[in-house]
């Protein structure tokens, strides 16, 4: 990924691991992995951890501390009522975007 791709991508990636969320209870590795298959490659998994803390300090995720078969417990996400605002906040603010940016685009029509 190229800088302003990385830069882009900071300012959406709240909305995409709560995406993510929404469709599933995962823990940080699942997020990252599932993330790089879809074309992130380059997105450290540090990355994904530092947006998981945050999402968990302003409640929008509820967290379960699950067995691992390999070291300590790990933590599973799972998006709550208040993250699903959050997300449907996020989709309208994207749209919005999206819209306008199409615009400028096709040349400001």
């Amino acid at each position: 990924m190229g800088k302003q791709t990385t830069e882009m991508l900071k300012g959406v990636l709240e909305g995409i691991v709560l995406a993510i969320l929404a469709a599933r209870p995962a823990y940080g590795y699942e997020i990252t992995a599932g993330l790089r298959d879809r074309g992130f490659v380059d997105l450290a998994e540090g990355t994904i951890y530092a947006v998981l803390i945050r999402i968990e300090q302003r409640g929008l995720v509820d967290v379960e501390k699950v067995p691992s078969e390999k070291g300590p417990p790990r933590k599973v996400y799972s998006l709550n009522a208040q993250g699903q605002e959050q997300l449907t906040e996020f989709w309208g603010t994207w749209s919005f975007l999206t819209e306008r940016l199409e615009q400028l685009r096709e040349g400001g029509k």
